[in-house]
């Protein structure tokens, strides 16, 4: 292989089509048949699922929509105890604001009573 073929530059459209061809007929069957380097599409593939290589409109499988599905029901559980552990510390919070408000009062108060 010579050096001009290794360091051939490709465009975003080329990028494009190679990974929905590897989704179709996987990463190394794709790489052999459009005469580049697995690494290469490995690195493309792996863009795409880390999200900086954006396929573009309805290029999500039946597979990876349910998985956006399953994705998108976690974050809303996630979310909801989030903002239940909010609600939690916000509780707690403003308890020992009153609890310091009582005790900082009680000093004052036994330090007037020294007096």
């Amino acid at each position: 292989m010579n050096k001009m073929a290794e360091n051939r530059q490709y465009d975003h459209e080329y990028k494009v089509q190679a990974v929905k061809l590897a989704k179709e007929i996987g990463q190394a069957k794709a790489a052999k048949e459009l005469g580049i380097p697995k690494n290469t599409m490995y690195g493309w593939v792996q863009a795409n699922r880390l999200g900086s290589l954006d396929l573009g409109a309805g290029s999500q499988t039946p597979q990876s929509a349910m998985t956006l599905n399953q994705e998108l029901l976690q974050l809303r559980h996630l979310v909801k105890e989030q903002e239940k552990e909010i609600r939690r510390l916000k509780k707690e919070n403003d308890f020992l604001e009153e609890a310091s408000a009582f005790f900082a009062a009680s000093r004052l108060r036994s330090a007037k009573t020294k007096e």
